[in-house]
Order: C-alpha cells, then structure tokens, then sequence
C-alpha cells in the first residue's frame, strides 16, 4: 500500500491518511487474523458461535 505525501501536507496527515486507507482496506483486521494459525475445526465453531450470537442479538 502506497501513500504520497501531497505539497500542502504535513507529515502527520500523510500517516493518518495512509492509516485510514489501511483500515479500509482492512489490513490491520487481516494481519491479527493471520498472527497464529488456526485449525479449521476451531475457525468453524467460532463462526457458527458468532452466528449464534448474532441471532441471539437479533431477537
């Protein structure tokens, strides 16, 4: 991910732009995500644990 430091611009906002553009894009969620393997057993059961508390939620 590239981000180019305008003319007008200061240091600080060039970092919280490319910040902003990393959250979007979702790397930050996506490097924590793949910190530690995990089996696929334990991926499903959180997924179908999220999904049940999202329907819990939605009652």
């Amino acid at each position: 991910m590239e981000t180019k430091v305008r003319e007008d611009e200061t240091l600080d906002q060039a970092l919280r732009r490319f910040r902003r553009k990393c959250k979007k894009a979702g790397v930050m969620a996506e490097m924590k995500k793949r910190e530690h393997y995990e089996k696929p057993s334990v991926r499903r059961k959180k997924k179908s644990e999220a999904a049940r508390k999202r329907n819990r939620r939605a009652i």
